[in-house]
């Protein structure tokens, strides 16, 4: 049973105490697209509460998301961005700008700041208008943009890996290498991740989810 919502410090203690999440997940901008990452373990303080958790969700054909945090929450966003994305192609003839949808999110985060969703995410997609673009966006609604971002409890020792890694040139099909190995380090030193790795292209061609082979082709050790 949930604290009264009349005592707000009462009841973000009760969050905060209840519903502790780890994960690790990433994106990297590249030349001709943008790559998603994330391990596969939901937990809830130390407790495994799922190993096989989908922590990348298509919002169209050329935006994907990763999602840290309350998974209800985020969930509840996902659909929603899917609704508006299919309303603005429907309307439009074009599918949503994806800096349009990062703003969406935020706005929608910021409006909910007194009663937040409990999640941090990284909305990425890619046109050939806009290139490819990452975002990060917070509980409250903050929205930065870099060449490469990760979240959640591993998110150190990701970064670790990502600044050495890295560089501006990158294709795609160099890129998710270079993700899944982010996520797998983050596995072998952070307890709130593990279990395994999902990874996702977006590029000319689409929103597609990296198949079992080629995530074992590259040989990453968690």
């Amino acid at each position: 049973m949930l604290p009264s919502d009349n005592n707000n410090n009462k009841y973000d203690e009760f969050i905060r105490d209840n519903i502790k999440k780890g994960t690790t997940t990433c994106a990297l901008t590249c030349k001709d697209g943008v790559v998603l990452a994330a391990d596969t373990r939901a937990s809830a303080g130390f407790f495994i509460a799922d190993r096989h958790v989908m922590k990348i969700q298509k919002v169209d054909k050329h935006i994907g998301m990763t999602i840290a945090g309350g998974v209800a929450d985020a969930q509840n966003l996902v659909d929603l961005l899917r609704y508006n994305a299919n309303i603005y192609r429907l309307s439009n003839k074009e599918p949503i700008p994806v800096k349009s949808a990062a703003r969406l999110t935020s706005n929608v985060l910021f409006n909910q700041r007194y009663y937040p969703y409990y999640v941090q995410l990284i909305l990425a997609g890619y046109t050939a208008n806009e290139g490819a673009q990452i975002y990060n966006i917070d509980l409250f609604g903050s929205m930065t943009t870099e060449k490469f971002i990760s979240t959640g409890s591993g998110s150190p020792v990701a970064y670790g890996y990502l600044e050495t890694e890295y560089k501006e040139d990158l294709g795609v099909n160099e890129a998710y290498k270079i993700a899944i190995n982010a996520i797998a380090a983050a596995i072998r030193r952070n307890s709130g991740t593990g279990d395994d790795i999902n990874a996702v292209i977006i590029d000319k061609d689409g929103y597609r989810d990296l198949s079992k082979e080629m995530k074992e082709a590259v040989g990453a050790v968690y």
